[in-house]
């Protein structure tokens, strides 16, 4: 399906990009923490609403 050259080529790649997102990450955390605090509020509520859903679907279907 796929020749040695592109599996070796896909490898490559995902290392390096997995790499230069954490550099970016590192590089932006400071701002992240000052500028998108209390988003894990966010998440846990859109969490809570989806588990709700899957509850009601559950307990009437």
């Amino acid at each position: 399906m796929f020749s040695k050259g592109q599996i070796v080529f896909g490898i490559l790649f995902a290392i390096a990009f997995i790499i230069i997102l954490i550099f970016a990450y590192r590089k932006d955390a400071n701002i992240h923490r000052r500028y998108y605090r209390g988003t894990v509020w966010v998440l846990i509520g859109f969490i809570s609403f989806l588990a709700m859903i899957a509850a009601i679907k559950f307990l009437l279907g």
